[in-house]
This record gives structure tokens, sequence and C-alpha cells, in this order.
């Protein structure tokens, strides 16, 4: 019983062991300037939990690799969008 007991607590203490990196691709179709990316990037940096954030005006698109606990798609589209660039999940 207590074998039993005590893998229970380690498994729920573990939980985040499953948290995952997660990838998504962001179009951010208002970035009309060979700047633009960098404050786009850095709205995207700022957000707790992204690990990574590519952005290229060329494609006008942000590539963000990210914790899923940490953070959500909402949150990353949310914190372009404050920074004066909407962006929306590419498709």
């Amino acid at each position: 019983m207590k074998k039993i007991a005590l893998v229970s607590l380690l498994s729920l203490l573990s939980l985040s062991a499953f948290a995952k990196q997660q990838t998504v691709t962001l179009e951010v179709p208002t970035m009309n300037c060979v700047t633009c990316p960098i404050t786009v990037k850095k709205a995207l940096q700022n957000v707790e939990g992204v690990s990574k954030a590519e952005v290229t005006y060329e494609n006008k698109l942000a590539i963000v690799t990210f914790d899923d606990e940490k953070t959500t798609i909402k949150a990353l589209t949310e914190a372009t969008t404050n920074a004066g660039y909407p962006s929306k999940i590419k498709k």
C-alpha cells in the first residue's frame, strides 16, 4: 500500500515533466518594414515560456517555440497585437 501511495505522489509531482515544447507559425501581415520583425520578436520573447522566436520580414511570419504549460497561442497573438502587429495562426 505504501508503494502505491508513493508512486501516486511521485507521479503527481512530476506532472510538469509532461509539459512539452510546441512550435507555432504565426502570420504577421502588418509588418511593412525591415525593422518591424525586431519589435515582434522582442514582444514574443517577453512572453513567459517562449524559448525561441524567429521573425522574418520577407515571409511576414513568426515561428515561435514555447512551453505549453507556461503560455498559450492566444498569449502569443496578444503579445504581437499589443506591440502593434496583429497576428494569427498560419493555416
